[in-house]
């Protein structure tokens, strides 16, 4: 890790990781490919193809859950932002005059109103308040509108917290639910917990910098201390010679009341 990191806000430093593993982010982002096709599968489910016309979806990197929507809704419209303006050159078979790339900070960006769907998928845990944003969303969309959202619980790569101490502030199921009802009625909340498995714990990190989620952390990985994570991460956690990795991701539908 570069010192230079060490002298940027949290918002810029997500953005130049995120930056930084785009290239690598769609081989490598496994389990939000997975997530991905999860909250498709469960839109699918709940919504009618044929009331999604104009959608916001946030967060939306590679394309990976855009791609997915577009099969899914084939929406008359449909704006894609996320913070990192470089992801435009990952969408250019998505964009077209129906279809734009706005980048842009989210929870402060002017977007115009009126969506019947603002989606998101495995982003807004990055947000600094998103009890506030659930309320934006809610003036953004137009009557009875959609939101529809994964983000990741408490459990979310507990190893790498319990190691180094540090991780983001997530939020409990029950916490989300509690954020958006005075202002929405839930239509699907549920959550699980999937485990991923590498042969190290140098196999963990690279994983973690090839998806860009190394997040706002900002400590230097010294020799030393990159020894020490490795032998405890192997100590502590090696199971029949694997080492787990733990994504606990929550998904979200909800109607605006």
């Amino acid at each position: 890790m570069e010192n230079k990191e060490l002298e940027i806000g949290p918002s810029q430093l997500i953005r130049q990781r995120f930056s930084k593993a785009a290239e690598s982010y769609e081989k490598e982002a496994t389990v939000q490919r997975r997530i991905a096709t999860t909250m498709n599968q469960l839109l699918q489910r709940e919504l009618s193809p044929s009331v999604i016309r104009q959608v916001l979806e946030i967060g939306c990197g590679t394309g990976i859950f855009s791609r997915l929507l577009v099969r899914t809704f084939s929406p008359e419209r449909m704006l894609l932002n996320d913070l990192c303006p470089e992801m435009k050159y990952n969408l250019q078979d998505l964009l077209n005059p129906q279809i734009r790339f706005q980048p842009g900070d989210a929870e402060n960006y002017p977007f115009p109103d009126r969506y019947h769907l603002i989606a998101s998928c495995s982003a807004l845990q990055w947000f600094k308040d998103p009890g506030a944003f659930f309320t934006k969303a809610h003036s953004l969309l137009a009557p009875s509108g959609i939101l529809a959202f994964s983000t990741f619980g408490k459990e979310n790569m507990k190893e790498i917290a319990a190691l180094t101490g540090q991780g983001l502030p997530y939020l409990s199921l029950r916490e989300i639910t509690g954020m958006l009802s005075p202002d929405y009625a839930l239509i699907h909340a549920s959550e699980e917990q999937i485990t991923k498995t590498f042969p190290t714990a140098m196999e963990v990190l690279y994983h973690l910098k090839r998806t860009g989620v190394t997040g706002i952390q900002q400590q230097q990985w010294t020799k030393e201390r990159l020894s020490r994570f490795c032998s405890e991460y192997n100590r502590i956690f090696n199971v029949d010679g694997s080492l787990p990795l733990t994504y606990h991701p929550i998904y979200i539908i909800a109607k605006k009341k």
